[in-house]
């Protein structure tokens, strides 16, 4: 199987509840989760505690070796991920949340543009092949590597035989920053509502669009 051709413009994908989003506003940033932890931010956390915790202390960044998973704010290659379908299942035991997938957010940012932005700021980045929870990952902190990622894994509508290769992760170190983010993808036009209201009446305000074909 070919690993598919690498994107034009590759564009990266982080999850989040809408009511994290005025925080994420006021911030003027998202956090990895060693600051989510240590700042406890308002809203609701999704995800997997124990491996939210594996990422905080155990697994490190081969590219940056004193860097753990869990210091960086983490970025899929693409939208409608396996976490989306675990939440959108609900089902799974060690998943806390069990709000569905109606309230979640897709933040969308450009990949060229953020690793500009990081070689700028002096702050460390990485690219995963697959799930950046498992104890199996491999990283690249090089985009002459992207060629790397299996991206007929990434863009597969159907993933069940190429799993790992779809959980591919872009990670950048401590936090993200909220004028990167170009466009929120929403589920419904209630949450497209919701949103638009959130968002600061001046500065940074991205496009806002109703992309039912990025959930399940």
């Amino acid at each position: 199987m070919t690993n598919g051709q690498v994107p034009q413009q590759p564009k990266i994908y982080h999850i989040a509840h809408v009511d994290r989003l005025p925080s994420i506003i006021a911030d003027g940033c998202l956090w990895c989760d060693a600051e989510v932890e240590r700042r406890a931010p308002p809203g609701t956390m999704i995800g997997m505690n124990s491996i939210k915790t594996r990422r905080l202390r155990e697994l490190r960044l081969d590219s940056h070796p004193d860097l753990h998973v869990g210091d960086c704010v983490p970025f899929y290659f693409c939208p409608r991920s396996v976490m989306l379908y675990l939440i959108y299942q609900g089902n799974h035991a060690e998943l806390v949340y069990r709000g569905g997938q109606g309230p979640i957010l897709h933040f969308e940012a450009d990949l060229q543009a953020t690793v500009a932005w990081a070689h700028e700021q002096r702050r460390r980045w990485a690219f995963t092949l697959s799930n950046a929870g498992s104890y199996f990952f491999e990283d690249r902190s090089d985009l002459a590597h992207l060629g790397e990622i299996d991206w007929a894994a990434v863009q597969a509508r159907d993933w069940r035989r190429c799993k790992e290769g779809k959980q591919a992760e872009f990670l950048l170190e401590r936090s993200f920053p909220w004028h990167l983010i170009e466009r929120i993808g929403v589920h419904s036009p209630v949450i497209y509502r919701q949103v638009i209201n959130a968002l600061p009446a001046n500065g940074h305000r991205p496009t806002v669009e109703v992309l039912a074909d990025w959930y399940y």
